[in-house]
C-alpha cells in the first residue's frame, strides 16, 4: 500500500471549507472524487487542517493510500486535469507509511489580508477583508505580543468547538503593513477552530482604537470568547504552509 502526499492549493469562496460534509460543495470532497477515478479505488483523504468555509489555501497538505501504480510524476497532471479550477493540486511525493497529514505536522502558518484604504477593490474583494479607516500597527503588533508561547486559547476560539484541549503553542504572530495592505501571519503548532479569525477581529479592533493593546492579555487570562473581538470574515484568511 503506498502512502501518497500532495500539496495543494485553493480557493474556498465556493466551499464549504476543507472538511467533508453531505449534501454541500468542500474541497475534501473534490479531491476524493478525482482521486477515486485516477485510481479505480475508494479513496479517503486526510488534510493537514479544517480550514472554515471561504478560507483560502496556497499550502494545505493532504495524504491518501492507495494500490494503484500511478507514478507519482504524473498524479498532479493527472489529478489537475479532474479538478475544477478553484481546487490545484502543486506537488507529489510518496512517504512513509506512518505519514499523516494532520498528526505529523509539526507547525501551520497562516496569512490574513486586510486592505486598508478608504475604497474597496474589486478584484481583491475575494481574497482579503476590507477595512476603511487607517489601522495602527504598532499597536496591533504590541496587542499581539501576549499571544506567543504556549496559551490556553478559550478566548479565541468558538464557544461551540469540538476539537479537545484549547492549549496551543503559539509560534509567532507578527502584524506588517505592506502598502495598502496589513498582514497578519500567525504560525503554530495548531489552531482552534477560528481561533485565527478571532485574534485578526481583536487585532482589528485595538488597531482601529476600540480596544487598548494592553487588553489582549486580559482577554487571554479570561478564557472566555465573549471578552474577545468579532471574528474576522473568512476571505482574508489562507493557509500558507504546513511544516512537518
Amino acid at each position: 500500500m503506498r502512502n501518497i502526499k500532495v500539496v495543494v492549493s485553493y480557493d474556498g469562496t465556493d466551499y464549504f471549507g476543507f472538511q467533508y460534509q453531505p449534501g454541500v460543495p468542500t474541497v475534501q470532497a473534490e479531491l476524493e472524487r478525482v482521486l477515486a477515478l485516477i485510481t479505480k479505488e475508494k479513496v479517503t483523504v486526510f488534510g493537514s487542517g479544517r480550514t472554515d468555509a471561504g478560507v483560502h489555501a496556497e499550502g494545505q497538505v493532504i495524504n491518501f493510500r492507495t494500490e494503484a501504480r500511478i507514478p507519482i510524476d504524473k498524479l498532479c497532471v493527472a489529478m489537475n486535469s479532474l479538478l475544477p479550477p478553484s481546487v490545484a493540486a502543486m506537488e507529489a511525493s510518496e512517504v512513509d507509511a506512518d505519514f499523516h497529514a494532520r498528526y505529523s505536522a509539526r507547525a501551520r502558518l497562516y496569512a490574513y489580508d486586510i486592505l486598508n484604504r478608504e475604497t474597496p477593490h474589486a478584484l481583491q474583494a475575494r481574497y482579503s477583508w476590507h477595512v476603511r479607516r487607517p489601522l495602527n500597527v504598532e499597536a496591533m503588533s504590541v496587542a499581539a505580543k501576549p499571544l506567543v508561547g504556549v496559551c490556553d486559547f478559550t478566548s479565541f476560539a468558538c464557544a461551540d468547538r469540538d476539537d479537545g484541549s484549547p492549549v496551543r503553542d503559539m509560534m509567532s504572530i507578527d502584524v506588517e503593513r505592506r502598502g495598502e495592505h496589513v498582514i497578519v501571519s500567525m504560525r503554530a503548532n495548531a489552531f482552534l477552530r477560528s481561533m485565527a479569525r478571532i485574534i485578526v477581529g481583536t487585532l482589528v479592533e485595538v488597531g482601529l482604537g476600540i480596544r487598548s493593546a494592553s487588553e489582549v492579555e486580559n482577554i487571554l487570562e479570561a478564557r472566555d470568547r465573549r471578552t474577545a473581538g468579532k471574528t474576522a470574515p473568512p476571505h482574508g484568511l489562507c493557509l500558507k504552509e504546513v511544516e512537518y
